[in-house]
Formats: C-alpha cells, sequence, structure tokens
C-alpha cells in the first residue's frame, strides 16, 4: 500500500511546468518601485471522477415482482375458485394486500415527483399513453375476442386493469400536495372513508378505487428506508409466518360469510346493501388488516439478489398484459369446458400456469418489446428546454 501525500506537503513540479519564479522589485526611473508581474500560466484542472451509477435496490425488485405473481394468481382463480372454499379464503387474503402492498411501493417511490419538465414528460409517456393504448386495447379485446359488440372505446371508465394507470396519474400528480400538508394520512384516510359511504360518486375513471386507495399511496409518500428497515427486522420476520396462517384460517371461516366486492373497492357501501356505518367500520378494519398483511409480506420477501430479481424492472408489463391472458381464457370458455380446473389439481395448475406466464411477462426481452407502449420517447411533443433551467 502507498501512502497518499498530505495536503501539507508540497507537491514536486516537473520544470516545464512550473511557474516562474517572481522577480525582486526594481526602482523605476522616477525612483518608485513597481510590484512585480507574476506570468499567468494556464494550470490544468482534473476533471471529477465520474460517479457510480445508481445501483436498484434488489429487495425492492423482489418485492414488486412477488406481489405482481400475486396479482396474476388471484386474477386466475376468479373463474374457478367457485365451490372451492379453500380456494376463496387465499382468494380473500391475497386481494386483502396484494395492491395495497403494490400501491405502498408506487408512493415511496414517487416521492421526488414535482411538476417540472423532465418529470412531467415522464409521467406521461410511462402513465398517460400506456392508459390510452390499453384502455383501447382491452375495449378492443372485449368487443372483438369476447363478443361483447357494445363495447365503448371510453378513456372515462377504465376497463379491468387500466384503473390503476388512472389512479397512478392522478396520486402522482397529487404528490407535492401531500408532501406539503403536516398529517397526509388521516386527510387521505379521510377521503378513503367519504368514498366508502358516497354510492353518488360513479364509474368515471373509477374514483371509487382511486379514492379509497389513496391512503396507501400516501402512506408511501411519508415513508423513510428505516421504516423499511424496522419492516425488514428478523423478530417481524418470525412473526410474519403465523400471521399468514392465521389470517388464512380466518379468511377459511369467513370465506361463505362475506362478500367479495368489499375487497375490491369499487363499490360503495349502500351498493353493497349494507349500511353506511357498518361501511366505515369495515373500511377501517379492512385497512389495518392490508397494513398488517403488507408489513408480514414485506418482511418475508428476501432482501438478496434472487433469480427473479431483474423481473422487478418490468412488472409493468406483466400487469398490463397477463390480462390478456386471463381474459383470452375466458372467453374461448377454458375455465367451463375443462371443469376439473376447479377441482384441487386443477387451481393447482391454474395456478402455476399463471405465475409462469407473468414471470415471461416480465423479462427484459418483452419489456423491450413494448417499450414503445410503455416507455414511449416522447421527446418531439415536447419543448426542449433551455440549458440555463
Amino acid at each position: 500500500m502507498f501512502s497518499a501525500p498530505s495536503a501539507f506537503q508540497r507537491a514536486t513540479v516537473p520544470p516545464e511546468t512550473r511557474e516562474p519564479e517572481p522577480r525582486s522589485p526594481q526602482p523605476s526611473a522616477d525612483g518608485t518601485i513597481t510590484a512585480p508581474v507574476r506570468a499567468e500560466v494556464p494550470v490544468p484542472v482534473p476533471a471529477p471522477a465520474p460517479t457510480a451509477a445508481k445501483q436498484r435496490d434488489a429487495w425492492f425488485d423482489n418485492v414488486k415482482y412477488l406481489a405482481i405473481v400475486l396479482v396474476a394468481v388471484a386474477h386466475s382463480w376468479e373463474p374457478v375458485m367457485d365451490g372451492s372454499r379453500a380456494t376463496r379464503a387465499l382468494y380473500m387474503v391475497v386481494y386483502a394486500f396484494h395492491m395495497p402492498a403494490f400501491i405502498l411501493i408506487s408512493g415511496y417511490f414517487s416521492r421526488s415527483f414535482e411538476m417540472t419538465p423532465v418529470k412531467v414528460k415522464r409521467l406521461v409517456s410511462t402513465v398517460v399513453v400506456p392508459y390510452i393504448l390499453f384502455e383501447t386495447a382491452y375495449s378492443l379485446f372485449r368487443r372483438y375476442a369476447g363478443g361483447f359488440g357494445d363495447t365503448p372505446v371510453s378513456l372515462l371508465d377504465p376497463l379491468y386493469l387500466t384503473w390503476f394507470l388512472v389512479a397512478l396519474f392522478i396520486w402522482r400528480v397529487t404528490t407535492p400536495l401531500w408532501r406539503s400538508l403536516r398529517h397526509p394520512l388521516p386527510i387521505a384516510l379521510a377521503i378513503g372513508l367519504l368514498a366508502m359511504v358516497t354510492p353518488g360518486i360513479g364509474d368515471d375513471l373509477d374514483l371509487q378505487r382511486v379514492l379509497r386507495f389513496l391512503p396507501f399511496f400516501v402512506l408511501g409518500l411519508v415513508m423513510k428506508p428505516k421504516h423499511f428497515e424496522l419492516i425488514r427486522r428478523r423478530e417481524v420476520r418470525m412473526l410474519s409466518v403465523p400471521m399468514f396462517v392465521g389470517a388464512v384460517l380466518f379468511a377459511y371461516w369467513l370465506a361463505p360469510r362475506m362478500q367479495l366486492g368489499w375487497f375490491y373497492n369499487s363499490s360503495s357501501a349502500q351498493e353493497l346493501e349494507a349500511p353506511w356505518w357498518s361501511g366505515v367500520v369495515i373500511y377501517l378494519v379492512m385497512f389495518v388488516c392490508a397494513l398488517v398483511l403488507t408489513t408480514g409480506f414485506l418482511a418475508l420477501t428476501p432482501r438478496r439478489r434472487m433469480w427473479f430479481t431483474a423481473l422487478g424492472a418490468g412488472t409493468i408489463c406483466g400487469y398490463l398484459l397477463h390480462g390478456f391472458l386471463v381474459k383470452g381464457a375466458g372467453y374461448a370458455g377454458l375455465f367451463d369446458r375443462y371443469t376439473w380446473l376447479s377441482d384441487p389439481v386443477g387451481l393447482v395448475v391454474v395456478t402455476l400456469t399463471a405465475a409462469a406466464a407473468v414471470t415471461l411477462l416480465c423479462t427484459p426481452r418483452v419489456r423491450r418489446a413494448l417499450r414503445f407502449a410503455t416507455e414511449p420517447n416522447l421527446d418531439r411533443l415536447f419543448r426542449k428546454e433551455p440549458a440555463d433551467r
């Protein structure tokens, strides 16, 4: 090892690059003394060392991948879980936290969003454009593949999976507001409660879901890295396993007694034929349950780099594309034709197939092929900002 020279030591400079020594002051003809002029020699300034590229956190990519797998698996269970109380119980447990977990992580990574030209352009290219394209694609797919000839192409009524893009746009645009509030989470929770007991919101932009899932996004905005460190502690991981076991057992008891509409967050309490006050109670209870299950899910997610870690960067492709597979299988009548898919063996086959399919849809090759729709280059649509900005 070589020790670096001290900052107080004088470095040796080669003669050809050394500054000339100043001459002693000499008296002029009138007797005045003029100060010597030091020759100006340009000294090269070393270029700053390039900073290392920002690396992705393997744990967050693992969380995103596993969450999108749960989304696809739960959607594949919907056509085949009738008659199976155990599958319905698993479905209720997964639906209680899989979207809250995904939304919380989305909020955490939206903390730095500001209404700057660069970030607005990225919001349009990664959220608005994909929504327009996939809302149109799902509408046409339902009209021609599903035989629903009356399906309109409407950007105000999100179809199937596309509601999340609408919600993400609204949440992210309002991020500066939530970041400026002193107590944003209680306010967001109050908005979700009001939406729960307001049947007149309607289906435009699926605002019921947007408002009722809002607290999870705001929670992600206010969370800090230290909070995730607390979640990933060994004690929390150990408690998460019995917690999930208890949740499944409780869901098994609750399965025949509770409507699934409470989990979808798309209908008010009155629309579910329940008194408004019960909607308030159920919303708060389910919010707490979602937080507990999300905490357990995050705690059990491996922190180290896994074989599926790289797939976490392509979850938007898996999310937007797997709906065509699930809906296409339903339109083709596969679930009605092969009734054995509702049996225990068939449910295992459906689960593994859905997990494998969404895994393939998250691969880098699919992400590159779909970049024109999920990450298009919109430089020609936006003005170039001046360099001084």
